[in-house]
Parts: structure tokens; C-alpha cells; sequence
């Protein structure tokens, strides 16, 4: 496997400042941010590393100049937006960056891109069924055009009020991936496996890495703590974030040793990205480098450094 983590929690830093403290600190592959230029709309949104409107040839050229004088590969192109949101003309601009995304992943020769497959969270699975054939066919059929795979993130994207009740990212759960890839059968359509996301919502997150060994085409190292007395207190209808908290791996409830080994026994060998949403290392850029170097420094326990 090959040790990395997102850019998202390095905002402030250009490509180039990005893959140079990959490189320092010896991670083997970044997945960097493609969130169109402007406002983010939320937190770890709205980082843009390689900014894929009119991306070109050249373009891809100058990027993979400047991984390969690092020594650092890109694990995927990462843009995480809600593209069935209710309002159409918001979710059609979202799959329309999408697909600029895959494109710009197949010039680069990465040939991954992650997102989320969203969700209109006033309506059931079954309601919102219908909207995701519609536009997740053409999307997974460009991104199998282009030789490119769809690393769908397992986050329900359910923490805040307006995200309430069901979230804004429809593929959550082992249930709902086995109806998603029966429905769209493609090699192009797999999963960027989150483990800390089936913790709190009380499943196993080692048991499904079976079933759903080669649909796995990223993984994201990110951790979580559940607070049992708020739990018990507020109970699992209450919003997820009044009864757990993301950390970093190692401070929370993944066994990750056992995680990394069950991963690898599938056959598991790309990247794992360190995703850091910790509070407690957010307050400065030194404090966010030191989360990738404490959770690089734990996880290295279980995915050597590759010689070379």
C-alpha cells in the first residue's frame, strides 16, 4: 500500500509547497483537491490543487513534471460535491465539475477520481433512487470512456442541521453499495472507503472489505471518537456530532491494525490518505502539518515505507 493524505487540510499551500512537504515527509502520494475556484461552501471544501476548468495536455504535464521531481504520486483527483442536491441547476453544475474532474484524471494519467455520489436529504433512498440512474449512467459511462475510476466516499454527510434528515451522500451503507453497483454493473464505479464512517453509525467496517474487495479503489485514513454518555444522553436520532467527534488514526476507535491487515489479506494495495478533520489540530498550518506527521508516524506501524 502507499501512504499518503488528502490536501484538503492545506488550503493555504500551492500545489508546489503541498507535494514538497509530502516529499519531506515521506509519503508516497497525495490525493489533491479540484474544487472549483471560489468560496467553499463548508469545511475541507473549496481547495483547489489543480484546478481542472480548461485543464489541458500542458497542464497535465506541468503537474506530472512536478510529482515525478518529488518522487510523489497522485493517489486520485478529489471533489466532493452533493450532485442531487434538490435545486437542479446547483446539482447539474456539480456533475458538470465532476466530469471535468474525470477528464482532467485521464490526462494526468491518475486514472482516479473520488467523490460522493450525493443525496436530496428530505427524501428516502427509494425517492431518490430514480435521480441517481439518471445522473450517475452518462457519469460512470465518461469516467469508463476515459479509462478513469469513481472512488465513491462511504460519508453521509449528515452533521449539520441543513443536512438533516438523511444526509447528503446516498452511497453509506453495505446495503445500498450492493443495489448501486448491481444497478450500475461498471468496473469504472467502486468505493474510497472511509472506516471511521461505519463507527459511528454502529457497523462493522471490517466485514464489508470482503464482500467489497474490488470495488475498493482508495482509502481514506481517518478516525473517530464516540462519546457514549452524550449517546446515551441524546440517542442515535440526535444530529451525528453532538455524540462523536473525527480524529486523527490512532485516537480513536478503528483498530487499525487489524483494519490494514484484513485490507491487505483482499488484496488491497493502493493508497491509503490520511484525511485529517481533527478540531484539535486545526488552528494553525503547523498544527495541521503536525496531524499528517503524528497520524504518518502511526500508521507507518502497519504500511512500510516503499524502498526507493
Amino acid at each position: 500500500m502507499k501512504l499518503g493524505f488528502a490536501s484538503a487540510i492545506l488550503p493555504d499551500l500551492s500545489l508546489e509547497e503541498v507535494v514538497d512537504f509530502a516529499a519531506a515527509e515521506g509519503f508516497e502520494c497525495v490525493e489533491l483537491m479540484c474544487w472549483p475556484k471560489g468560496k467553499a461552501e463548508r469545511r475541507y471544501a473549496g481547495v483547489t490543487h489543480v484546478d481542472v476548468t480548461g485543464f489541458g495536455k500542458g497542464d497535465a504535464a506541468r503537474v506530472n513534471d512536478l510529482m515525478a521531481a518529488r518522487g510523489v504520486e497522485i493517489s486520485g483527483l478529489g471533489y466532493y460535491p452533493n450532485p442531487l442536491a434538490p435545486d437542479e441547476a446547483e446539482a447539474k453544475t456539480y456533475a458538470e465539475h465532476i466530469k471535468r474532474v474525470i477528464k482532467a484524471s485521464a490526462l494526468l494519467g491518475v486514472n482516479q477520481m473520488n467523490t460522493f455520489i450525493g443525496r436530496d436529504w428530505t427524501k428516502s433512498v427509494e425517492e431518490n433512487w430514480p435521480r441517481f440512474k439518471r445522473v450517475w449512467k452518462p457519469l460512470v459511462k465518461l469516467a469508463e470512456d476515459q479509462g478513469v475510476k469513481i472512488g465513491i466516499e462511504n460519508c453521509p454527510m449528515l452533521f449539520t442541521r441543513d443536512e438533516w434528515p438523511g444526509g447528503k451522500n446516498l452511497a453509506t451503507t453495505p446495503a445500498i453499495w450492493r443495489r448501486m453497483f448491481e444497478e450500475i454493473p461498471s468496473p469504472s464505479l467502486g468505493l474510497n472507503y472511509d472506516p471511521s464512517h461505519m463507527v459511528w453509525q454502529q457497523m462493522d467496517y471490517v466485514k464489508p472489505l470482503w464482500e467489497f474487495a474490488r470495488r475498493i479503489y482508495h482509502v481514506h485514513a481517518k478516525d473517530v471518537r464516540i462519546d457514549r454518555e452524550l449517546l446515551d444522553d441524546v440517542g442515535i436520532m440526535a444530529t451525528p456530532v453532538e455524540y462523536h467527534k473525527p480524529k486523527l488514526p490512532g485516537l480513536g476507535e478503528v483498530n487499525w491494525g487489524r483494519f490494514i491487515s484484513v485490507l491487505g489479506d483482499c488484496g488491497y494495495d493502493g493508497p491509503v490518505c490520511i484525511e485529517v478533520e481533527d478540531r484539535a489540530y486545526e488552528k494553525t498550518r503547523e498544527t495541521r502539518k503536525a496531524a499528517l506527521r503524528q497520524s504518518g508516524a502511526f500508521l507507518r506501524q502497519f504500511i512500510p515505507a516503499r524502498a526507493g
